[in-house]
């Protein structure tokens, strides 16, 4: 059975101390509003963050923000007890605030992992949850089978600690887009007074073979090669005009498909309309 403290108690902490303890870990646990670990059975609750941290050869930590972050780790005793240990840091930040912590921990000896946890936390604790990890493989290495008790879906990105901070950004970046081409779609599907939960519906069941696509596309990116093998670009031109076209004249708001149309043009304009879709990174990258 494997020790394990875990620092912050709210949603997403709780239910991380509470899947260790399920698997039979032995549970620390530490909040600075010490009200929040009353209704956690089955866990020890440390009554300061450096006794918590001495408990246990793994600490997991998850607060609202890495200010939280910080005052922690400046709290009397923090830093001696967490050296020779490792501190997976779960709290959502961006890469700038993954290489500051990494930086603090091998300046006072502490193994370091940044992690992105990519589900709600009823989603915790499944084979396919998904969590993005970076920083010391050794570390990752060592504790893989305790940490894969909070999901079993990891995508360990390698020893730069911003890594998963990096990406968790970059897939964020296609939900919102995405969430936000749904919401355009929702309204012409309103429109036209079809059924928006069937729109919903149809759209789950795209989307399998869309993220296969994308799959493709990224691989295209990485490689260089725009020589077209799936979809020209010429083929969205058309189509992002066509949303445009008819946004405009349904009087429907227009600044979604407005910016694909302009986008998708720029392309066309700098010679790509005959190369792979992904091609249209070369005009973003300008």
């Amino acid at each position: 059975m494997s020790a394990v403290t875990v620092i912050g108690l709210g949603a997403m902490g709780a239910t991380l101390a509470s899947l260790f303890r399920d698997k039979g870990r032995e549970v620390t646990v530490w909040n600075r509003s010490p009200a929040k670990a009353a209704g956690l059975e089955g866990v020890a609750t440390a009554p300061t963050a450096a006794a918590a941290v001495a408990a246990s050869p793994l600490v997991v930590m998850c607060v609202y923000d890495y200010v939280a972050v910080r005052e922690i780790l400046a709290q009397p005793g923090v830093a001696d007890a967490l050296a020779g240990k490792t501190l997976v840091q779960l709290t959502t930040g961006s890469p700038a605030d993954a290489r500051d912590a990494a930086a603090w921990c091998a300046a006072h000896g502490v193994a370091y992992l940044d992690g992105a946890i990519q589900a709600a936390p009823s989603q915790m604790g499944q084979p396919d949850t998904p969590i993005l990890i970076s920083g010391d493989p050794a570390a990752f290495a060592q504790w893989q089978g305790v940490l894969a008790d909070l999901g079993g879906h990891y995508a360990h990105l390698g020893e730069q600690p911003d890594a998963a901070a990096t990406m968790d950004l970059a897939t964020l970046s296609y939900v919102y887009g995405a969430f936000i081409g749904f919401a355009h779609g929702a309204l012409i599907a309103e429109s036209q007074g079809l059924d928006v939960a069937r729109f919903g519906q149809l759209v789950q069941d795209i989307s399998p073979s869309f993220g296969a696509f994308f799959a493709f596309e990224g691989q295209v990116i990485q490689s260089g090669d725009f020589t077209m093998k799936e979809s020209p670009l010429r083929i969205s031109v058309e189509a992002t005009q066509r949303i445009h076209e008819f946004s405009r004249e349904a009087r429907l708001n227009t600044e979604l498909p407005e910016l694909a149309d302009r986008l998708l043009k720029r392309a066309q304009a700098a010679g790509l309309a005959n190369e792979e879709l992904a091609a249209l990174i070369k005009v973003m990258r300008r």
